[in-house]
C-alpha cells in the first residue's frame, strides 16, 4: 500500500487550554497530509484549480485515541482508502515516534468545476491523476486492505 508520510512538530498555538493539541487542528493535519501523498503521487492540487476544478470535502470523520501535546512530534501517515473515478476517500493515522496511534480518520472528496460546483468524472478530466489512484487503490486491494 502507498503510505505518504508527513512530520508535524507540534506547536503551542495549536494546542487547547488543557495541554492538548485542539481537535480541529488534526482536520488541518489530514489536509497537509492529503496534499503530500498528492504531491508524493506527482501532482500539484493548484494545478487542479487553475483549471477551474476543486475537490471539496463532502465527509469527514476523526477518532481520537490518545492526546499529542505541545512540543511533541508526529507524523501524518495518508492513503488513498477507497477511489472509483468520481470520489476519493483518503485515510489517515496520527502517530507519535514511538508508533503510538493517536487518531485516526478518513476525507471524502469529490471534484467539482469551480463555477457551478456540478461533479466532474476525474477519469475523464484528468486521465493521469485516474490511472495514479487506480494503480494505488490495486495495490490496496492485493494486500487485502
Amino acid at each position: 500500500m502507498f503510505i505518504s508520510t508527513t512530520p508535524i512538530n507540534v506547536r503551542y498555538a495549536e494546542t487547547d487550554q488543557m495541554g492538548v493539541v485542539y481537535h480541529a487542528n488534526y482536520l488541518i493535519w489530514f489536509e497537509l497530509g492529503r496534499t503530500t501523498l498528492i504531491n508524493d503521487l506527482g501532482f500539484h492540487y493548484a494545478d487542479m484549480e487553475k483549471e477551474g476544478i476543486l475537490s471539496p470535502v463532502v465527509d469527514i470523520e476523526a477518532s481520537y485515541k490518545r492526546p499529542v501535546r505541545y512540543g511533541d512530534e508526529v507524523r501524518v501517515n495518508t492513503w488513498v482508502e477507497h477511489y472509483d473515478g468520481l470520489r476519493v476517500v483518503y485515510g489517515y493515522e496520527v502517530m507519535k515516534e514511538d508508533d503510538t496511534v493517536c487518531v485516526t480518520g478518513k476525507s471524502v472528496h469529490t471534484c467539482v468545476k469551480k463555477e457551478t460546483f456540478r461533479p466532474i468524472s476525474i477519469r475523464k478530466r484528468f486521465p493521469e491523476w485516474h490511472k495514479e489512484y487506480e494503480k494505488v487503490k490495486k495495490k490496496r486491494i492485493s494486500k487485502g486492505l
